[in-house]
């Protein structure tokens, strides 16, 4: 069997190889700089830089991937090698720390408006905690994938992931990649905009206030990313 290739196929590959190696490039020239530049080593840049690490690494998967894709449409092969799980597992491990390093700036706002003196919450220390916590999550909740053999080979697509309908392994998929960060992210939000609606109401200083509104506008910021994030990765 011979896989159907569309003429426009591996055009369509080399313009995601060079789009997706654009964003690994980027990631390691902002993760370079954080480390370099002594002005970056804070607790908002750390975990700037724990963002740029985990789109490394899925930016590093889903180009493996795709030059996967391109050597299976150039040459018309129609079936999976080695490592295609392995990449599928990692692209769902990617997903996952993607939303949740969103999901730790935003706690990490919320904590320095809600409890700007408690300087526990917002140390190094914690924060790291927060992070290993989160990586680990990442990695152990899809090892369930593998070792169930859950992801196949989508001829299709040139790729290998699970397949997709309503499912156990789906819906727990999105729990995890979707559910609990989005969830927990929209819910800081409301959270933090109705802080700052009762803080209009009172007397409050103004640099207070301002600071508030400042980490408000930049929560919403992260809001948005993660909601085009989440348009363009629904199936």
């Amino acid at each position: 069997m011979v896989a159907n290739i569309e003429s426009w196929f591996i055009p369509f590959d080399v313009f995601m190889i060079i789009c997706i190696s654009l964003v690994v490039i980027l990631a390691i020239i902002f993760l370079i700089i954080i480390i370099i530049d002594r002005a970056c080593h804070t607790v908002p840049m750390m975990l700037i830089a724990n963002l740029c690490l985990a789109e490394f690494l899925f930016g590093s998967d889903l180009l493996s991937m795709v030059i996967f894709t391109l050597r299976n449409d150039l040459y018309q092969i129609d079936h999976d090698d080695i490592f295609c799980n392995f990449r599928g597992y990692l692209s769902y491990v990617g997903y996952a720390l993607q939303n949740y390093c969103f999901l730790l700036q935003s706690i990490y706002r919320y904590l320095t408006v809600i409890y700007p003196t408690d300087l526990f919450y917002q140390s190094t220390k914690f924060q790291c905690f927060l992070i290993c916590l989160t990586w680990l999550f990442s990695f152990i909740y899809a090892i369930p994938f593998i070792s169930m053999n859950q992801i196949k080979f989508n001829l299709d697509n040139q790729i290998c992931q699970m397949p997709l309908g309503f499912s156990f392994f789906g819906i727990y998929t999105a729990l995890c990649i979707y559910g609990i960060p989005i969830s927990l992210i929209m819910m800081v939000y409301f959270k933090l905009v109705q802080y700052v609606k009762e803080m209009n109401k009172r007397a409050m200083a103004t640099n207070i206030l301002m600071r508030a509104e400042r980490e408000l506008k930049m929560l919403r910021r992260t809001v948005i990313i993660v909601l085009i994030i989440i348009i363009i990765g629904l199936p």
